[in-house]
This record gives structure tokens, sequence and C-alpha cells, in this order.
């Protein structure tokens, strides 16, 4: 992307003050300052002193996060999410990278499409923005795209999500492919045999609801089959929105046998299948919220570090696709805004996952998967977010910046607040107008 326009002799450099600064990348982890310049951290320390100064006192400091897993709907869906709100949502969540996935229309399948995007996103985003090209044509699980081609167009990584790959021999094929492009690849794991017409986990809540299930082993034998050909192949995977507990043991079993990462999401962290019963068509997502066995199981991964990362599987709809009976609504939720508030609450507060812990699944671990992201050492972009962990807010639809409005998480309250964003040292979200006269710049 495009380094941000600045005015001629415009001071680029800012020193952040008495924030508590947390970074387990760096080992970072008390009261500091930290200077801005031209983009990078130039300097972590105690009595830092700049033209351009903010007083963090009471706030923490982050590298800023990093979501693996978004969809802004362009092209094609720009009514649910475009790339300056996507990226713009992404910002007052604290985000400062993303990747974007590949099931839009047209589907990111071919090199035109891949460089049409790349320009959008280096005039139109917010925030650093990696795109995601399909693994296969059109998604449809059968010949493979040229990946070749797609990563000199600027794909940054291959992804199946939406549908998964159903066929084994073509998977294993593409992940060969893959890594002879030297593209790391996330994996939707799904089995539609399985899943079948499925709306929520199968259980005790669905039959309740009258709703048809999708069993956990709709998850567990695609995830097997894709940790076994990741093995296999060597291919750098990843596998993205595990919410059962055997796939987070099978991730944990092949983690060692080949360059595998995880991810799972907040709302498998923090929601189950109980909401099923509400009938209420906002609450269907895939894969679908579990039992509580399954979301302590995922806990317990995330909490070890068996599973790597946190990412939002950010999936704007409009009020027509959610407002519905759940069996008809389009599944998914929004998830960049309300990530870290709502682990934070759930987890974190209870003392059931540590902040350190949590900031590293956010920012430290995706931020070397994606490269060059997630820490405060010097040198570093100065990519950071800055959070008021006693601030209380309730989310509703005013306090989105997103185009949609479907988070599952609509009039609960809110344990801590992202009060600033900046990208490469350019403040990209103010929620209090701390940065006074700051503006929004396009990222490098």
């Amino acid at each position: 992307m495009k380094t941000p326009n600045t005015r001629s002799g415009e001071n680029r450099e800012i020193v952040i003050r008495g924030g508590r600064v947390l970074d387990p990348s760096s080992g970072l982890d008390g009261i500091m300052d930290v200077r801005i310049s031209d983009g990078r951290i130039a300097e972590v320390g105690s009595g830092l002193r700049g033209a351009r100064e903010l007083d963090a006192d009471g706030l923490h400091l982050f590298p800023g996060f990093v979501d693996v897993h978004a969809h802004w709907r362009s092209p094609g869906h720009e009514h649910k999410e475009n790339i300056e709100s996507g990226s713009a949502a992404a910002a007052a969540g604290g985000f400062t990278s993303v990747v974007m996935m590949p099931n839009t229309d047209p589907v990111v399948d071919k090199p035109i499409v891949v460089s049409g995007l790349a320009k959008r996103v280096s005039e139109e985003s917010r925030v650093r923005a990696h795109i995601s090209a399909a693994l296969h044509v059109g998604l449809n699980g059968e010949r493979l795209t040229e990946m070749r081609l797609l990563k000199e167009a600027g794909a940054f990584c291959v992804s199946d999500d939406g549908l998964g790959t159903q066929n084994a021999g073509v998977l294993r094929n593409a992940l060969l492919y893959a890594k002879s492009a030297g593209l790391p690849v996330i994996l939707h794991c799904e089995d539609h045999t399985l899943s079948a017409d499925g709306v929520v986990h199968e259980g005790a809540h669905a039959a309740l609801a009258g709703l048809p299930g999708i069993p956990a082993s709709a998850e567990d034998v695609s995830t097997a089959a894709g940790l076994i050909l990741a093995a296999e192949t060597g291919a750098k995977t990843h596998i993205t929105h595990v919410s059962t507990e055997l796939s987070a043991t099978l991730v944990g079993f092949f983690e060692a046998r080949g360059d595998i990462t995880s991810d799972t999401t907040p709302h498998h962290l923090t929601l189950t299948d109980e909401l099923a019963s509400t009938l209420d068509g906002m609450y269907r997502v895939n894969p679908p919220l579990r039992s509580e066995d399954h979301r302590d199981g995922v806990r317990d991964a995330l909490r070890s570090g068996v599973l790597d990362f946190v990412a939002t599987d950010h999936a704007p709809h409009a009020s027509e696709e959610k407002d519905l009976p759940l069996e008809e609504a389009s599944p998914g939720f929004l998830g960049h805004e309300t990530a870290f508030p709502a682990i934070y609450t759930e987890l974190v507060r209870d003392g059931e996952l540590s902040l350190p812990r949590l900031v590293e699944a956010m920012s430290a671990a995706p931020g070397v998967w994606v490269g060059g992201s997630g820490s405060l050492a010097v040198g570093s972009f100065a990519d950071l977010t800055l959070v008021d962990l006693s601030e209380e807010w309730t989310v509703s639809r005013d306090t989105m910046a997103s185009k949609s409005s479907n988070s599952p998480y609509l009039g609960r309250t809110m344990a801590s607040r992202i009060v600033g964003t900046i990208v490469g040292g350019e403040i990209v979200h103010d929620i209090h107008d701390i940065f006074s006269g700051a503006k929004f710049g396009i990222r490098a």
C-alpha cells in the first residue's frame, strides 16, 4: 500500500507518555513512554519528550491487533460493507492489519481482480489490508486457481473460506501448489455431507427449537483431513474459526508436525448454542455457536497456546438478511469492533484468561504470521492500540462504524473500550478526540 500523503514540513513525531505498555513479543510490561517517528517505533523508555505529546495516563498501550479473517464484501456486496467502512470498523476495534477473504462477487480468483482490489485498498483503507485470493476457481472446490499469478498480482495468501474444500485430492494438490507458489493457505474446515442443511449446533437446544443441527463431526472430520494433508505436504496452513473441542485437540497434535497455525473467534469463546432457543436469525453463524463443553474446550486451547490467534470472521450482513427466522437468515456476525472488549469482559476480567495471553493472541502471534506487525520493538511499524480497560459502554447500532449492525452483542455492556488506533504513525481512530487535530491517512 502507498505511504500516507503528508503536508510538507508536517511533524510526524509523537510521544505517547505514561501509558501501561504491554507487548509480550518484546517483553514490555510497565508504565512507559513510546516515541513514534516517521511511522516507526523510535524509542521506548521513561521521561521521553517530543513536539507532540499524548498523556496516556490510565490507558493501556498494545501492539496493534491483527485479524487474519475478515469479510469486507468488496467487490460486489458493498451494501453490506466496503473497504472504507470495513477498515473503519477494524480501526475502531484496534485492528491495524486485516486479511480480507475472497468469497466476494466476483470471487477473488483471477489476477485482474486481485490487482484491482489492491488498488482500491491503497486508496480507501485506513489500516493495512492483505488480500486472500481463492484456493480454487469460483471457490467451487474443483479447478485450482493460478496461484503464482495471483501472488504476482498482490495476493498475500489463498483460502477456501465460506465453503471449504470437499475433495481431499483437490485439497492435497492445492496445498502442494500453494507451497510451491510461496503462499500461506487458510482453511475453512467443514464436511458438507455432515453439515447438510443444518443451521445450529446439533444438540438439546436445536432439538427443543425444532431446528436442523450441524454435528461437531462436520468440522472435526474436515479438520483432521486438512491437518493430515498439511503435515504431509509441508504447506504453510492456517485452520480458521476452530469451534469444537476435538478440532482444537487435533490442531495441538499436528502443530509440531508441520507449518500449522490456528485461530478461534470471539463468539466461539464467549457465546453458546443456548441462543438458538431465541429462534432469532441474528444468532446464525457458520460454524455454529457450540455447546458449553465445546466452548470451554476452545477456551482451554486458546489459554494454553494450542490455538494461536483470535480472528473475528467479521461478516457484515444487511438487516433484511438477518431480521429473519433463524433457519432463513444469512450466517455471520460483525466482529471487529467488539472482539477485544467481548473477550476481556467475559474471560480476562474474571481471571479465565490472562491479559498478556489475549494481547499475544490478537497482536504478536498473528502479526508474525502476516509479517512485520504485532510488536512495539524499536524499528517496528508504529501500529498501536490504546485501550481504556475501565470504560464501560453498551453495544448498539449507533456505536458501529460498520455499514451493518448484525452484532450478537447488541445491548450488552462491555467492560473495556478501544479509544485510539495508530497505523504507521497516523491516527486512524480517536473516539474521545485524545489526539486533537489529527487526521486520517492511507496506510503504507
